[in-house]
């Protein structure tokens, strides 16, 4: 879905993810994640990740829901506990890479992160 105003779009694509915490917290994590005309699915060994994204420019945002498919007594994935978790992210990307922010509200607290992402194919 290109953008009306620039014709850019996010890349169709798988893309690796690699996840900080911030504000001071530590926890990171990794997985793969796919970006295809406006919705988002990815996951890694504990969690997946369904949602929607929309672009301008060169910028995305969206809405992401996290939910645990794996439960592991000595992994503690960083948003994954027993209910699912609404993520809001923004981004800037380019054909082969992007840089994302969200904030995920785990429970009654939010979770600042960044994000990288690289492409690792393209996808049709």
């Amino acid at each position: 879905m290109p953008d009306v105003v620039t014709g850019h779009i996010m890349m169709n694509g798988l893309y690796s993810i690699h996840v900080s915490l911030q504000d001071g917290r530590t926890g990171k994590g990794s997985g793969v994640v796919m970006f295809l005309d406006g919705k988002i699915v990815g996951g890694d060994a504990y969690l997946y990740y369904t949602g929607s994204y929309t672009t301008k420019g060169d910028t995305f945002k969206g809405e992401v829901l996290v939910q645990r498919h794996t439960s592991s007594p000595d992994a503690n994935p960083l948003f994954g506990g027993p209910s699912p978790v609404g993520i809001g992210v923004s981004g800037t990307f380019t054909e082969t890479a992007a840089v994302m922010n969200g904030t995920a509200l785990v429970g009654k607290a939010s979770q600042i992160f960044t994000a990288t992402l690289r492409k690792l194919a393209e996808i049709e």
